[in-house]
């Protein structure tokens, strides 16, 4: 049963239908894997961009051409002109129902909760426990492998004391709501908001969830306010950025990854007119930005992650009059920071803040992040046999970059005993699990440009079943030794951003240096990697398309039989 023909015979669970399910369902499907089946919650693919998730003024950082997938070419936003060619949340789940209905149509188990997965008894299949949403019914599925797809955004992250739970114990009877339910309870707060002139909003947060809820709210004359700690980082600029800059690797060759292949990156981060180089470029980025957005020097917005050590940054690109940060500049918004909101008051009609402050509201939204989606469909000890939680850091490895002139000056971090790694290699297969090749994850590296990454993992993952000729670590141990030292360069470039995010979406965080991640994953494939191509000057600037990997799955075919060939020639 070790052949590629009889492996594409045997069962394959994909544990989510979102960006990353959809992807890696259609290329399984591709390589000859007919016994195939996607489960979702939801009523309607796409994950975070179902129809049922999506709310009015939702948008996302890429452009156009950046979140889709070879086989489906994607139509031009529909607010074009007003989102800078950037894509709405309706362009996302029009286009997540056009793949689904394409490729997908009879392969995809809707209203389906996933409750449980398991090894099962044999040792050589998982089992799956599911409830049926619609009829209340349980049964367990089979499998021979299975693909993890949930994502590190479906399982909302509500501290207790902000809870609804916890408002209604004070008294508090308007909404409180996470940002994913918005969609669910804008209509009665906007029908609210009409009837009494006074009726307020409190966001909860400074990411892209809360600036995007706070504007829509505001644009239909909703009092709002937004509470938050630190916001996150923006882009923005005068004019649109050609796409040999927004779509090329430029960004990526100015942030460190953690190997440098070419002698332009080699100077720019382990140099010393580099490293001023770079910081200087990332400074002038920042400063820029706020001065494009107009954000007053005295202006809570200022303090916000850093555009070149974080990973929590919104690309505005040219702004807009409906836009977060002119709102605000005219007085539609109001921004109460830095500060947390803490608890509701006894009163039953406010939020007390971390600084005293009681703010009245009439409704609460709860832009607050997300825990991992995996600790509802493991238990405890699947996790520890796959190696799938977290644990405390081992040796930091920190000699291995002591040459990168531009990780020099790092800015404050939590100590080591705060920090935590993982141990999914390459963001893709728990280490310990690696030689059972049954068993894979996409959508747990977090990047800026997830319709490639995602397409690309999806090859990974189908060549990893296929059990092809592939650039693998040996053995568990030398691959959980490798995701230890991935964890540390993740520790060393972004300090104190694994705090911030969870297990399911923090497999790698390979931000700007995106490109860099994809070619290591080309070159595990044994395919040809640096796709873009260029001279020694050209190459950073060369756009990035989908096109370069369209024919992934033909080659990787045709070195599969080379391989083949070669073997039986040996």
């Amino acid at each position: 049963m070790n052949t590629p023909e009889a492996v594409r015979q045997q069962s394959v669970g994909i544990i989510g239908a979102g960006a990353a399910g959809l992807i890696t369902g259609y290329t399984l499907l591709q390589d000859g894997f007919e016994n195939l089946q996607l489960l979702t919650r939801d009523k309607s693919p796409g994950g975070v961009w179902a129809k049922g998730r999506v709310y009015p003024g939702v948008s996302i950082n890429n452009v156009h051409g950046e979140f889709n997938f070879s086989p489906l070419p994607m139509p031009p936003p529909t607010r074009q002109e007003k989102t800078g060619n950037r894509l709405a949340g309706e362009d996302m789940s029009a286009y997540m129902d056009k793949f689904a209905e394409t490729f997908l149509s009879d392969r995809i188990r809707y209203e389906t909760e996933v409750t449980d997965i398991r090894r099962g008894k044999d040792g050589s299949s998982w089992e799956v426990e599911v409830q049926n949403l619609k009829t209340n019914t349980k049964e367990v599925l089979s499998y021979a492998r299975i693909v993890l797809c949930t994502g590190g955004c479906s399982q909302p992250l509500v501290p207790e004391a902000l809870s609804a739970k916890s408002a209604l114990q004070v008294g508090f009877r308007g909404p409180v709501a996470h940002s994913s339910e918005f969609a669910s309870h804008v209509d009665q707060i906007l029908t609210d908001a009409k009837i009494n002139p006074d009726y307020s909003v409190i966001v909860v947060g400074g990411g892209k969830s809360a600036q995007d809820i706070s504007s829509h709210l505001a644009c239909q004359g909703v009092k709002v306010t937004v509470v938050f700690e630190k916001a996150d980082a923006i882009l923005a600029y005068p004019i649109q950025l050609p796409e040999c800059i927004r779509k090329s690797r430029c960004l990526g060759v100015l942030s460190p990854h953690v190997e440098l292949r070419t002698r332009l990156e080699r100077f720019l981060h382990t140099t010393w007119l580099g490293n001023k180089l770079t910081h200087a470029f990332w400074n002038f980025l920042t400063w820029s930005s706020f001065e494009v957005l107009k954000v007053p020097k005295d202006s809570p917005l200022r303090n916000a992650h850093s555009l070149f050590w974080g990973i929590r940054a919104n690309d505005e690109g040219t702004g807009g009059k409906n836009g977060f940060h002119a709102l605000v500049n005219e007085g539609k918004i109001k921004l109460v920071a830095p500060t947390r909101a803490e608890k509701y008051a006894e009163e039953g009609e406010s939020l007390v803040l971390g600084n005293g402050e009681a703010l009245k509201a009439n409704a609460v939204i709860l832009a607050t992040g997300f825990a991992s989606s995996w600790t509802g469909i493991f238990t405890e000890k699947t996790i520890e046999e796959l190696g799938l939680g977290r644990h405390p850091p081992t040796e930091d490895n920190d000699d291995a970059w002591k040459h990168y002139t531009t990780l020099s000056s790092p800015p404050p971090a939590h100590p080591q005993r705060d920090q935590w790694a993982s141990s999914i290699y390459r963001g893709l297969v728990p280490a310990r699990n690696i030689n059972k090749r049954d068993f894979a994850i996409n959508g747990a590296v977090f990047t800026t440009n997830n319709g490639y990454g995602f397409e690309v993992m999806a090859h990974w993952i189908s060549s990893y079943f296929l059990k092809d000729k592939m650039r693998l670590p040996s053995t568990a141990e030398d691959a959980l030794a490798e995701t230890d030292r991935n964890a540390a360069w993740m520790r060393r470039r972004f300090p104190d951003m694994l705090l911030w995010v969870n297990e399911s979406y923090s497999g790698g965080l390979a931000f700007w240096s995106w490109p860099q991640a994809i070619d290591e994953l080309l070159d595990d494939m044994g395919v040809p990697s640096f796709r873009t191509g260029g001279n020694w000057l050209t190459w950073p600037f060369k756009v990035v398309s989908l096109n370069e990997i369209a024919t992934l799955g033909e080659e990787r075919h045709a070195k599969r039989e080379a391989d083949a060939a070669r073997a039986d020639q040996q």
